[in-house]
Protein backbone atom coordinates (compact mmCIF):
# COMPACT_ATOMS: atom_id res chain seq x y z
CA UNK A 1 0.00 0.00 0.00
CA UNK A 2 1.25 3.85 -0.88
CA UNK A 3 1.80 6.36 1.65
CA UNK A 4 -0.44 8.35 3.30
CA UNK A 5 -0.91 11.49 4.76
CA UNK A 6 -3.35 12.11 7.40
CA UNK A 7 -3.55 15.16 9.84
CA UNK A 8 -3.67 15.13 13.15
CA UNK A 9 -6.99 17.01 14.77
CA UNK A 10 -8.53 18.22 17.53
CA UNK A 11 -7.60 16.81 20.96
CA UNK A 12 -4.98 15.07 18.83
CA UNK A 13 -7.24 12.76 17.47
CA UNK A 14 -6.19 11.15 14.30
CA UNK A 15 -8.49 9.95 11.29
CA UNK A 16 -7.85 6.60 9.66
CA UNK A 17 -8.32 6.35 5.70
CA UNK A 18 -11.47 4.74 5.04
CA UNK A 19 -9.32 2.42 2.74
CA UNK A 20 -7.16 1.55 5.43
CA UNK A 21 -9.94 0.96 8.24
CA UNK A 22 -11.79 -1.46 5.75
CA UNK A 23 -8.85 -3.50 4.74
CA UNK A 24 -7.59 -3.63 8.05
CA UNK A 25 -11.06 -4.53 9.61
CA UNK A 26 -11.17 -1.35 11.78
CA UNK A 27 -14.92 0.46 12.85
CA UNK A 28 -15.58 2.77 15.30
CA UNK A 29 -15.05 1.00 18.85
CA UNK A 30 -12.09 -0.99 17.54
CA UNK A 31 -9.48 -1.34 19.99
CA UNK A 32 -6.29 -0.66 18.51
CA UNK A 33 -2.53 -1.01 19.99
CA UNK A 34 -0.22 1.83 19.74
CA UNK A 35 3.71 0.93 20.13
CA UNK A 36 6.73 3.69 19.14
CA UNK A 37 9.53 3.11 17.92
CA UNK A 38 11.92 5.96 18.10
CA UNK A 39 10.39 8.00 16.09
CA UNK A 40 7.80 5.94 14.07
CA UNK A 41 4.26 5.22 15.71
CA UNK A 42 2.41 1.61 14.71
CA UNK A 43 -0.99 0.94 15.21
CA UNK A 44 -2.26 -2.56 15.18
CA UNK A 45 -5.82 -3.38 15.31
CA UNK A 46 -6.45 -5.99 18.14
CA UNK A 47 -8.75 -8.42 17.38
CA UNK A 48 -11.97 -9.11 19.66
CA UNK A 49 -13.48 -12.65 20.85
CA UNK A 50 -15.33 -12.08 18.14
CA UNK A 51 -13.04 -12.24 15.84
CA UNK A 52 -11.14 -14.53 16.67
CA UNK A 53 -14.39 -17.08 17.38
CA UNK A 54 -15.21 -16.35 13.74
CA UNK A 55 -11.39 -15.85 11.74
CA UNK A 56 -8.86 -17.46 14.72
CA UNK A 57 -7.06 -20.10 14.10
CA UNK A 58 -9.24 -23.73 15.00
CA UNK A 59 -8.21 -26.08 17.27
CA UNK A 60 -10.88 -28.22 18.09
CA UNK A 61 -14.37 -29.14 16.43
CA UNK A 62 -17.17 -28.66 19.38
CA UNK A 63 -21.26 -29.24 18.47
CA UNK A 64 -23.99 -26.99 20.29
CA UNK A 65 -25.17 -30.13 21.15
CA UNK A 66 -21.25 -31.14 22.99
CA UNK A 67 -21.54 -27.85 24.61
CA UNK A 68 -25.69 -28.39 26.07
CA UNK A 69 -24.41 -31.81 27.88
CA UNK A 70 -21.32 -30.38 29.34
CA UNK A 71 -23.43 -27.05 30.09
CA UNK A 72 -26.21 -29.52 31.77
CA UNK A 73 -23.78 -32.18 33.52
CA UNK A 74 -22.12 -28.99 35.12
CA UNK A 75 -25.47 -27.70 35.92
CA UNK A 76 -26.19 -30.90 37.73
CA UNK A 77 -22.90 -31.43 39.35
CA UNK A 78 -23.10 -27.05 41.08
CA UNK A 79 -27.14 -28.02 42.26
CA UNK A 80 -25.92 -31.05 43.86
CA UNK A 81 -22.58 -29.85 45.27
CA UNK A 82 -20.31 -32.71 44.31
Amino acid sequence: MEKLKVRVGKRRTLVIPKLVAERLGIDEGSVLELEVYGDYLVLRPLPTAIDVALRGKKYVKVSLEDIERVSVEEQGRLATGC
